[in-house]
Protein backbone atom coordinates (compact mmCIF):
# COMPACT_ATOMS: atom_id res chain seq x y z
CA UNK A 1 0.00 0.00 0.00
CA UNK A 2 1.30 3.44 -0.89
CA UNK A 3 0.64 6.29 1.52
CA UNK A 4 -1.47 9.21 0.34
CA UNK A 5 -1.48 12.32 2.50
CA UNK A 6 -4.95 13.78 2.97
CA UNK A 7 -6.89 15.96 5.38
CA UNK A 8 -8.78 13.95 7.97
CA UNK A 9 -12.30 15.01 8.92
CA UNK A 10 -12.28 16.94 12.19
CA UNK A 11 -15.28 17.76 14.32
CA UNK A 12 -17.68 20.51 13.42
CA UNK A 13 -17.08 22.80 16.37
CA UNK A 14 -19.21 25.64 17.67
CA UNK A 15 -16.89 27.83 19.75
CA UNK A 16 -17.98 29.69 22.85
CA UNK A 17 -16.39 32.64 24.60
CA UNK A 18 -13.25 31.74 26.54
CA UNK A 19 -11.49 33.43 29.47
CA UNK A 20 -8.68 35.78 28.56
CA UNK A 21 -6.05 34.15 30.76
CA UNK A 22 -4.09 31.27 29.34
CA UNK A 23 -4.76 27.90 30.91
CA UNK A 24 -3.84 24.30 30.38
CA UNK A 25 -4.64 23.23 26.85
CA UNK A 26 -5.91 19.71 27.37
CA UNK A 27 -7.30 18.82 23.96
CA UNK A 28 -5.53 19.58 20.69
CA UNK A 29 -7.58 20.34 17.63
CA UNK A 30 -7.84 18.01 14.68
CA UNK A 31 -6.43 20.43 12.13
CA UNK A 32 -4.33 18.65 9.56
CA UNK A 33 -1.70 19.53 7.01
CA UNK A 34 -2.13 17.63 3.75
CA UNK A 35 1.03 17.09 1.77
CA UNK A 36 1.11 16.33 -1.92
CA UNK A 37 1.50 12.69 -2.86
CA UNK A 38 4.55 11.57 -4.85
CA UNK A 39 4.22 12.82 -8.41
CA UNK A 40 1.89 15.68 -7.49
CA UNK A 41 2.93 19.28 -7.50
CA UNK A 42 2.07 21.57 -4.65
CA UNK A 43 1.66 21.11 -0.94
CA UNK A 44 -1.60 22.38 0.54
CA UNK A 45 -2.51 23.20 4.10
CA UNK A 46 -6.01 22.44 5.28
CA UNK A 47 -7.67 24.02 8.28
CA UNK A 48 -10.08 21.73 10.06
CA UNK A 49 -13.53 22.48 11.36
CA UNK A 50 -12.27 21.80 14.88
CA UNK A 51 -11.84 23.68 18.11
CA UNK A 52 -8.43 25.00 19.01
CA UNK A 53 -8.24 23.14 22.30
CA UNK A 54 -7.87 24.29 25.87
CA UNK A 55 -8.38 27.91 26.87
CA UNK A 56 -6.37 30.22 24.67
CA UNK A 57 -4.40 33.22 25.73
CA UNK A 58 -6.18 35.62 23.40
CA UNK A 59 -9.66 34.92 24.67
CA UNK A 60 -10.82 35.05 21.04
CA UNK A 61 -13.12 32.88 18.97
CA UNK A 62 -12.18 30.31 16.38
CA UNK A 63 -13.83 29.88 13.01
CA UNK A 64 -15.97 26.73 13.13
CA UNK A 65 -16.61 26.46 9.41
CA UNK A 66 -13.26 27.12 7.78
CA UNK A 67 -12.98 24.53 5.02
CA UNK A 68 -9.37 25.10 4.08
CA UNK A 69 -6.59 27.62 3.90
CA UNK A 70 -6.49 26.98 0.19
CA UNK A 71 -9.36 27.17 -2.27
CA UNK A 72 -11.98 24.41 -2.36
CA UNK A 73 -14.18 24.11 -5.43
CA UNK A 74 -15.97 20.95 -4.33
CA UNK A 75 -19.76 20.86 -4.58
CA UNK A 76 -21.23 18.38 -2.11
CA UNK A 77 -23.79 16.01 -3.61
CA UNK A 78 -25.99 14.65 -0.80
CA UNK A 79 -29.60 14.46 0.34
CA UNK A 80 -31.45 13.68 3.58
CA UNK A 81 -30.90 10.05 4.59
CA UNK A 82 -33.89 7.74 4.29
CA UNK A 83 -35.29 5.84 7.26
CA UNK A 84 -33.59 2.66 6.05
CA UNK A 85 -30.23 4.42 5.58
CA UNK A 86 -30.52 5.98 9.05
CA UNK A 87 -31.15 2.75 10.98
CA UNK A 88 -28.72 2.54 13.88
CA UNK A 89 -26.84 5.70 12.90
CA UNK A 90 -26.74 8.31 15.69
CA UNK A 91 -25.65 11.92 16.26
CA UNK A 92 -22.72 12.51 18.62
CA UNK A 93 -22.35 15.89 20.35
CA UNK A 94 -19.48 16.82 22.64
CA UNK A 95 -18.61 19.58 25.06
CA UNK A 96 -14.89 20.15 24.82
CA UNK A 97 -12.59 21.10 27.67
CA UNK A 98 -15.39 22.12 30.07
CA UNK A 99 -17.20 24.29 27.58
CA UNK A 100 -14.49 26.10 25.61
CA UNK A 101 -15.99 24.59 22.46
CA UNK A 102 -18.51 22.07 21.24
CA UNK A 103 -18.27 19.47 18.52
CA UNK A 104 -20.48 17.19 16.46
CA UNK A 105 -19.95 13.87 14.73
CA UNK A 106 -21.67 10.56 14.06
CA UNK A 107 -21.79 7.07 15.57
CA UNK A 108 -23.01 3.54 14.84
CA UNK A 109 -25.18 1.64 17.33
CA UNK A 110 -24.05 -1.97 17.54
CA UNK A 111 -26.14 -3.25 20.47
CA UNK A 112 -29.70 -2.43 21.47
CA UNK A 113 -28.60 -1.52 25.01
CA UNK A 114 -26.51 1.41 23.82
CA UNK A 115 -23.04 0.37 22.69
CA UNK A 116 -21.98 2.85 20.00
CA UNK A 117 -18.79 2.98 17.94
CA UNK A 118 -17.39 6.21 16.53
CA UNK A 119 -14.01 7.73 15.65
CA UNK A 120 -11.64 8.48 18.49
CA UNK A 121 -11.13 11.99 17.10
CA UNK A 122 -14.88 12.66 17.47
CA UNK A 123 -14.69 12.34 21.27
CA UNK A 124 -11.07 13.30 21.92
CA UNK A 125 -10.89 16.20 24.37
CA UNK A 126 -14.55 15.87 25.36
CA UNK A 127 -15.60 16.52 28.93
CA UNK A 128 -19.19 15.50 28.24
CA UNK A 129 -20.77 13.49 25.43
CA UNK A 130 -24.38 13.14 24.38
CA UNK A 131 -25.78 10.87 21.71
CA UNK A 132 -29.12 11.40 19.96
CA UNK A 133 -31.08 8.72 18.16
CA UNK A 134 -32.62 10.68 15.26
CA UNK A 135 -35.32 8.04 14.74
CA UNK A 136 -36.83 8.70 18.18
CA UNK A 137 -35.36 12.07 19.16
CA UNK A 138 -34.09 10.55 22.43
CA UNK A 139 -30.81 11.93 23.76
CA UNK A 140 -28.52 9.94 26.05
CA UNK A 141 -25.46 10.81 28.11
CA UNK A 142 -22.51 8.72 27.00
CA UNK A 143 -19.24 7.54 28.49
CA UNK A 144 -16.15 6.26 26.69
CA UNK A 145 -15.47 2.60 27.47
CA UNK A 146 -12.21 2.56 25.56
CA UNK A 147 -10.48 3.61 22.36
CA UNK A 148 -7.77 2.88 19.84
CA UNK A 149 -6.27 6.20 18.78
CA UNK A 150 -3.99 4.55 16.21
CA UNK A 151 -6.92 3.13 14.24
CA UNK A 152 -9.21 6.04 15.24
CA UNK A 153 -11.94 3.97 16.90
CA UNK A 154 -13.77 4.62 20.19
CA UNK A 155 -16.55 2.71 21.96
CA UNK A 156 -19.28 4.53 23.88
CA UNK A 157 -21.89 3.34 26.36
CA UNK A 158 -25.18 5.23 26.38
CA UNK A 159 -26.73 5.61 29.82
CA UNK A 160 -30.11 3.96 30.46
CA UNK A 161 -30.51 2.93 26.84
CA UNK A 162 -32.56 -0.08 25.75
CA UNK A 163 -34.42 -1.27 22.69
CA UNK A 164 -32.32 0.77 20.27
CA UNK A 165 -32.19 0.04 16.57
CA UNK A 166 -28.78 -1.26 15.50
CA UNK A 167 -26.85 -1.14 12.25
CA UNK A 168 -26.70 -4.21 10.03
CA UNK A 169 -23.10 -5.01 9.13
CA UNK A 170 -21.30 -6.89 6.38
CA UNK A 171 -17.77 -7.90 7.35
CA UNK A 172 -16.80 -9.05 3.87
CA UNK A 173 -14.09 -6.97 2.17
CA UNK A 174 -15.21 -4.10 -0.07
CA UNK A 175 -14.81 -4.59 -3.80
CA UNK A 176 -13.63 -2.20 -6.48
CA UNK A 177 -16.49 -0.35 -8.14
CA UNK A 178 -19.28 -1.43 -5.79
CA UNK A 179 -22.02 1.09 -5.11
CA UNK A 180 -21.94 2.67 -1.66
CA UNK A 181 -23.68 5.37 0.37
CA UNK A 182 -22.07 7.48 3.07
CA UNK A 183 -24.41 8.49 5.92
CA UNK A 184 -23.54 11.00 8.63
CA UNK A 185 -24.17 14.21 10.53
CA UNK A 186 -22.81 16.32 7.67
CA UNK A 187 -21.48 19.71 8.82
CA UNK A 188 -22.90 19.01 12.29
CA UNK A 189 -26.37 20.00 11.07
CA UNK A 190 -28.13 17.77 13.61
CA UNK A 191 -29.68 15.43 11.06
CA UNK A 192 -28.42 12.64 8.82
CA UNK A 193 -27.46 13.13 5.18
CA UNK A 194 -26.64 10.49 2.57
CA UNK A 195 -24.12 10.75 -0.29
CA UNK A 196 -23.88 8.07 -2.98
CA UNK A 197 -20.67 6.91 -4.63
CA UNK A 198 -18.55 3.94 -5.57
CA UNK A 199 -15.53 2.20 -4.07
CA UNK A 200 -12.46 3.53 -5.89
CA UNK A 201 -9.93 1.53 -3.87
CA UNK A 202 -10.95 -1.27 -1.47
CA UNK A 203 -7.69 -1.11 0.50
CA UNK A 204 -5.60 2.03 0.62
CA UNK A 205 -3.48 3.94 3.13
CA UNK A 206 -3.22 7.62 4.00
CA UNK A 207 -1.03 9.84 6.13
CA UNK A 208 -2.56 12.63 8.18
CA UNK A 209 -0.48 15.44 9.65
CA UNK A 210 -1.52 17.20 12.84
CA UNK A 211 -0.96 20.92 13.25
CA UNK A 212 1.97 20.29 15.60
CA UNK A 213 3.82 18.56 12.77
CA UNK A 214 3.25 15.01 13.95
CA UNK A 215 2.00 12.46 11.44
CA UNK A 216 -0.15 9.35 11.69
CA UNK A 217 -0.75 6.61 9.16
CA UNK A 218 -4.14 5.00 8.65
CA UNK A 219 -3.95 1.79 6.64
CA UNK A 220 -6.35 -0.66 5.01
CA UNK A 221 -9.00 1.99 4.40
CA UNK A 222 -11.84 1.89 1.89
CA UNK A 223 -11.58 4.81 -0.55
CA UNK A 224 -14.75 6.09 -2.23
CA UNK A 225 -15.86 9.02 -4.36
CA UNK A 226 -18.85 9.69 -2.08
CA UNK A 227 -18.97 13.26 -0.79
CA UNK A 228 -17.84 12.71 2.80
CA UNK A 229 -17.58 15.99 4.74
CA UNK A 230 -16.88 17.24 8.24
CA UNK A 231 -19.34 15.86 10.77
CA UNK A 232 -19.60 12.55 8.90
CA UNK A 233 -16.79 11.17 11.07
CA UNK A 234 -17.95 7.97 12.72
CA UNK A 235 -20.80 7.58 10.25
CA UNK A 236 -21.79 4.66 8.06
CA UNK A 237 -20.54 3.53 4.68
CA UNK A 238 -23.36 1.34 3.35
CA UNK A 239 -23.29 -1.21 0.55
CA UNK A 240 -26.10 -1.78 -1.94
CA UNK A 241 -27.92 -3.97 0.59
CA UNK A 242 -27.92 -1.19 3.18
CA UNK A 243 -25.37 -2.96 5.36
CA UNK A 244 -22.45 -1.14 6.97
CA UNK A 245 -19.12 -2.07 5.39
CA UNK A 246 -17.11 0.79 6.87
CA UNK A 247 -17.02 3.70 9.32
CA UNK A 248 -16.20 7.13 7.85
CA UNK A 249 -12.92 8.55 9.10
CA UNK A 250 -11.33 10.97 6.61
CA UNK A 251 -11.71 12.88 3.36
CA UNK A 252 -9.68 15.01 1.01
CA UNK A 253 -10.31 18.72 0.82
CA UNK A 254 -9.38 21.73 -1.26
CA UNK A 255 -10.15 20.34 -4.72
CA UNK A 256 -13.11 19.88 -7.03
CA UNK A 257 -13.31 16.15 -6.28
CA UNK A 258 -13.80 14.64 -2.83
CA UNK A 259 -12.40 11.27 -1.86
CA UNK A 260 -13.80 9.72 1.29
CA UNK A 261 -12.10 7.11 3.46
CA UNK A 262 -13.67 4.56 5.79
CA UNK A 263 -12.32 2.02 8.26
CA UNK A 264 -13.57 -1.47 7.32
CA UNK A 265 -16.34 -2.46 9.73
CA UNK A 266 -14.53 -5.76 10.36
CA UNK A 267 -11.66 -3.78 11.89
CA UNK A 268 -14.03 -1.58 13.90
CA UNK A 269 -15.93 -4.54 15.36
CA UNK A 270 -12.74 -6.40 16.25
CA UNK A 271 -11.46 -3.38 18.17
CA UNK A 272 -14.86 -2.91 19.84
CA UNK A 273 -14.89 -6.57 20.93
CA UNK A 274 -11.47 -6.18 22.53
CA UNK A 275 -12.57 -3.05 24.38
CA UNK A 276 -15.81 -4.63 25.57
CA UNK A 277 -13.80 -7.62 26.84
CA UNK A 278 -11.63 -5.21 28.85
CA UNK A 279 -8.46 -6.31 27.09
CA UNK A 280 -6.00 -3.42 27.13
CA UNK A 281 -3.14 -4.29 24.83
CA UNK A 282 -1.28 -2.88 21.87
CA UNK A 283 -3.09 0.27 20.74
CA UNK A 284 -6.25 -0.34 22.79
CA UNK A 285 -6.86 1.73 25.93
CA UNK A 286 -9.64 0.83 28.35
CA UNK A 287 -11.55 3.79 29.79
CA UNK A 288 -11.62 7.24 28.33
CA UNK A 289 -11.07 10.01 30.82
CA UNK A 290 -8.05 10.69 32.97
CA UNK A 291 -8.27 11.82 36.58
CA UNK A 292 -8.86 15.55 36.95
CA UNK A 293 -8.43 18.03 39.77
CA UNK A 294 -10.87 20.43 38.15
CA UNK A 295 -8.72 23.55 37.94
CA UNK A 296 -7.47 25.67 35.08
CA UNK A 297 -3.94 26.87 35.67
CA UNK A 298 -2.20 29.91 34.20
CA UNK A 299 0.79 28.31 32.52
CA UNK A 300 2.69 31.61 32.67
CA UNK A 301 2.39 31.91 36.44
CA UNK A 302 3.43 28.64 38.05
CA UNK A 303 0.38 26.87 39.50
CA UNK A 304 -1.88 29.90 39.87
CA UNK A 305 -5.52 28.86 39.53
CA UNK A 306 -7.34 31.02 36.96
CA UNK A 307 -10.49 28.95 36.75
CA UNK A 308 -12.30 26.26 38.71
CA UNK A 309 -14.55 23.67 37.09
CA UNK A 310 -18.08 23.87 38.43
CA UNK A 311 -18.86 20.89 40.69
CA UNK A 312 -15.30 19.63 40.25
CA UNK A 313 -12.91 18.23 42.84
CA UNK A 314 -11.17 21.54 43.52
CA UNK A 315 -14.40 23.49 44.01
CA UNK A 316 -15.65 20.90 46.49
CA UNK A 317 -12.44 21.29 48.50
CA UNK A 318 -12.70 25.07 48.58
CA UNK A 319 -9.99 25.87 46.05
CA UNK A 320 -10.94 29.11 44.29
CA UNK A 321 -9.69 31.31 41.48
CA UNK A 322 -6.58 33.14 42.65
CA UNK A 323 -5.34 30.19 44.71
CA UNK A 324 -1.97 28.56 44.07
CA UNK A 325 -1.64 24.78 44.18
CA UNK A 326 1.40 23.82 46.28
CA UNK A 327 1.15 20.04 46.58
CA UNK A 328 -0.80 17.12 45.12
CA UNK A 329 -0.88 13.71 46.79
CA UNK A 330 1.98 14.73 49.07
CA UNK A 331 4.23 15.87 46.20
CA UNK A 332 5.30 19.51 45.95
CA UNK A 333 4.25 21.01 42.61
CA UNK A 334 5.55 24.12 40.86
CA UNK A 335 4.12 23.75 37.35
CA UNK A 336 1.20 22.28 35.44
CA UNK A 337 3.52 19.48 34.32
CA UNK A 338 4.12 18.58 37.96
CA UNK A 339 0.38 18.42 38.60
CA UNK A 340 -0.41 16.31 35.55
CA UNK A 341 2.48 13.95 36.33
CA UNK A 342 1.02 13.18 39.76
CA UNK A 343 -2.54 12.88 38.45
CA UNK A 344 -1.38 10.42 35.77
CA UNK A 345 -0.82 7.90 38.57
CA UNK A 346 -4.46 8.07 39.64
CA UNK A 347 -7.94 7.23 38.37
CA UNK A 348 -11.17 9.24 38.58
CA UNK A 349 -12.72 8.64 41.99
CA UNK A 350 -9.40 8.38 43.87
CA UNK A 351 -9.16 10.47 47.05
CA UNK A 352 -5.88 12.33 47.46
CA UNK A 353 -4.53 15.17 49.65
CA UNK A 354 -4.01 18.59 48.08
CA UNK A 355 -2.29 21.69 49.45
CA UNK A 356 -2.81 25.27 48.29
CA UNK A 357 -2.56 28.89 49.33
CA UNK A 358 -5.50 31.23 48.80
CA UNK A 359 -5.35 34.68 47.22
CA UNK A 360 -4.30 36.22 50.56
CA UNK A 361 -1.42 33.76 50.96
CA UNK A 362 -3.04 31.67 53.70
CA UNK A 363 -2.15 27.97 53.46
CA UNK A 364 -4.81 25.26 53.26
CA UNK A 365 -4.89 21.49 52.97
CA UNK A 366 -7.69 19.10 52.13
CA UNK A 367 -8.63 15.81 50.57
CA UNK A 368 -10.31 15.77 47.16
CA UNK A 369 -12.11 13.12 45.16
CA UNK A 370 -10.68 13.28 41.66
CA UNK A 371 -13.14 13.80 38.83
CA UNK A 372 -13.02 12.92 35.15
CA UNK A 373 -10.94 15.01 32.78
CA UNK A 374 -11.21 15.29 28.99
CA UNK A 375 -11.13 12.11 26.93
CA UNK A 376 -7.53 11.33 26.09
Amino acid sequence: QSLLAVAAIPLVAIPVATPALAATAIAASRTYVAEASPGQGTTETYGGEGYQGGIGGSGGRVDPYRQSLGTSTATVDSEPATEAESTGVVLVDTTVDYGTARGAGTGLTITDDGIVVTNHHVVEGATSITVTDPSTGETYAATVLGYDATHDVAVLQLEDASGLSTVATDRDPATQGEQVTSVGNAEGQGSLSAADGTVTDPSTAITVHDEDGTAADLTNLIETDADVVSGDSGGALLDEDGEVIGMNVAATSGSAEISGYAIPIDTVLDIAAQILAGQESGDVEIGGSAAALGVQVDTTSSTLVVGVVEDGAAEAAGIAEGSTITSVDGTAVASIDDITSVLAEHEPGDRIPVGWTDATGEAHAGTVTLGEGPVA
